[in-house]
This record gives C-alpha cells, structure tokens and sequence, in this order.
C-alpha cells in the first residue's frame, strides 16, 4: 500500500481538514489547524507530505511520525506540530480501516466504555452563565467549564475579582455539587493576580484553574499549584511531550490539557498521556475544534487509562442542528448519553467524513482570526 495523493480542504468557521490517499482506495482524514493560522498550517502540511510522505507506506504510522519530526533540523512548535497532528490522525484512520479496526484497538484496546465530556459555558455575566448552564444541565452534561475572565489588567481593582468571582459562583450554583465544573482563565490574568483569583475560587471546589498564567511563564505554576487546594491545568498551548517534561518533572501541575490536533496527533498525544500518568496527572484534551479532531482525541481517551474527561465543541447532544456534525455522513456517529460519549466502534477513527458536503462547504472564504481585545486605556490586552 502506498500514499499516492492527498487535498486540503477550508471549511467554515475556521476548520483545515486534510484527506489522505492511497493506491488501493483506501482514504483517511486529519484535521490540521491552528485557529487563526490556517494558511500557515496548510503551508506546513504541503511541505511534510510532498518532501517526504508521498510514495510511502501509511501503515508504518511511527516510522512516518518521526521521520516528519526528526528530519527537520527545526522542529517543534505550533505550526509544524499542528501539520504533523492531521497527517498523523490521518495515517492511523487509514491503518483502522485497512485492518477493519478502531485506532483505539490497534493502541491496545479500550479502557472504558464510555468518557465524560464537558460543555463550555458562555454568557457575559452571572445570570447570562446560571441560565445556560441550566440548560446544558438538562442536556444531560455533567461537567463544564467556563472562560473567565473577560479582559484583566495586570493589576485589577477588587471589584473586577469580585465580577470573575461571582460568575463562577452563579455556575456552581446552577448545576450543583455533583457536577464538575472547570475555569479556564485563558492566559488573561498577570501572576500576581492569578495567586489572588484562584485563592478567591477555591470554596468553589473546581475540577481545575486552567492557563492560570500564560504559557510563557510556566515556571510559576509550580508555586501555585503548591499554595492551593484547587488542580492547576495547562496544555492547550503547548506542543510535544518535551514541552511537558519539565512541568511533570516539577509537580507544577495536577491536570494536563494536550490538544491532538496541536501536539503532534494521536502517536504523541498517547506517549504524552503515558508521561503523565506515572506522575498521577490527569489528562482533560483540549478540543474545541472538528468532528476529525473529536474524533482522534476520542481514540487515544478510550485506550488510555490517564484520560479522565474530553472537551467538545460540537453539541453532540442535539446532531440535527449541529453545523460541525453536518461535516459527517451520520451526524449522530457520537452517541452521547447522561454526560457521557459511548466508544466508538467504526474502523480507523470511527467516523466517515460526507466528502460532497465538505467540498461543497470549502468553496466558501475561511477567514477566521482571533479577536483583538483591548483595556479601558487602549493597550492589547490577552484574548
């Protein structure tokens, strides 16, 4: 079996989706992106593939893994990891179908029978939060996790604490004490400020503070997470196993949050799982992105012990109206029941991508960037 061929399709909002092919029809999907960078990211993917993938085997998934990585004399990063993320997704969604098996049995077999996910919760202030967490409650979620704060200077005013604080409160009591309920800070709030916001969460019992400072200062997560009763996350921004080494080495964190289609796919995203794992750090993968990255991130949760909860952004609670799930031939691939996403039991990555949709959707201008954010006093502030 060879790689003879392969395409690249933007779709809306903001997804790069790559299908592989092989001479004896067999095809698998990744889905490569970087948020905001998805030119980049599809400049990266014609070079791996066309400098040194084309012609090979797709079955040797880890002999093609490190050679994408290894023969680049600078590697790493979100970029070339991202590339590398969807080309891998896709070499093991071809190597299931070839064998008529999930990705998660050729990984060892399944762990569970089924994983928790999470539902983000929006909503600008606390009675906006209370009201939708209220109806994903009803949904049947059971665990959430809310972006906050909105804009915070690096020195903020105990009134704004005040605000962020409040708004974890009006989740919390929304959806009770038997619900998991994350924060998420984004990388907004200075490390001085983060000491004192997550002090203030603490009688709030949260599953986890995520970025609670932006990756660039990671060094001081280790004192925070020494000085509090609340989990400290990080992950989504980070890239390989080796960005996580020293925060694992360190016990800087409790939780981690690898995205697969950032961290070099479902072959690094299961070795980075196994590292944490001997340090009893739990793994919550970042994905708010495609049914092809759900899908992958779903693969390494069902055969890896470490994994205790998955994000999602595709309301798979209600299929029919889903936008993303529409990029499905079934929308209703993902059964999800009382909070939980049963095993999937298709070859390769359990999905099967409605190409005529897709190309239909790709004729459309993708043209997404991050929103800009601004302080009262016009200075960039953190999005």
């Amino acid at each position: 079996m060879q790689i003879t061929d392969y395409e690249l399709f933007a779709v809306p909002p903001r997804w790069l989706l790559l299908k592989l092919e092989t001479d004896e029809g067999v095809v698998g999907w990744g889905e490569p992106i970087v948020p905001g960078r998805l030119e980049t990211v599809r400049a990266a993917v014609v070079e791996l593939i066309e400098g040194y993938l084309l012609g090979g085997d797709p079955r040797r998934v880890s002999y093609h893994w490190q050679t994408l990585y290894q023969s680049g004399y600078f590697r790493g990063g979100p970029i070339l990891m991202s590339a590398l993320a969807g080309i891998d997704q896709a070499l093991w969604d071809i190597k299931g179908r070839h064998y008529g098996a999930p990705v998660h049995e050729l990984l060892g077999g399944p762990v569970r029978d089924r994983l928790l996910v999470y539902q983000w919760v929006g909503g600008s202030d606390a009675e906006d939060i209370a009201e939708s967490a209220e109806q994903d409650f009803a949904r049947g979620y059971r665990a959430f996790k809310l972006n906050n704060p909105r804009e915070f200077r690096p020195l903020e005013t105990t009134a704004a604490i005040d605000r962020t604080v409040d708004r974890v409160a009006a989740l919390r009591d929304a959806v009770g004490d038997d619900c998991l309920v994350g924060v998420d800070f984004h990388g907004r709030v200075s490390k001085p400020m983060a000491f004192e916001l997550v002090r203030r969460l603490e009688p709030y019992n949260l599953a986890f503070v995520d970025q609670p400072v932006l990756p660039e200062h990671s060094e001081f997560l280790r004192r925070l997470n020494n000085q509090t009763t609340v989990p400290i996350s990080t992950g989504e921004r980070f890239y390989s196993r080796y960005d996580f080494k020293q925060m694992l080495a360190d016990d800087a964190v409790s939780v981690i949050q690898p995205n697969v289609s950032h961290v070099g796919g479902i072959s690094e995203m299961r070795k980075l799982v196994s590292m944490a794992e001997a340090f009893d750090v739990a793994v919550v993968p970042h994905c708010p992105l495609g049914p092809i990255a759900f899908a992958a991130s779903l693969q390494v949760g069902f055969s890896s012990q470490g994994v205790v909860l998955q994000e999602q952004d595709l309301d798979i609670d209600d299929p029919e109206s889903s936008q993303r799930l529409a990029l499905l031939e079934d929308p209703e691939t993902f059964e999800f029941e009382n909070g939980y996403v049963e095993r999937p039991t298709g070859p390769g990555l359990g999905i099967d991508v409605d190409e005529a949709y897709v190309r239909e959707k790709a004729q459309s201008e993708v043209n997404w960037y991050n929103p800009v954010w601004h302080h009262e006093d016009g200075s960039l502030a953190e999005w």
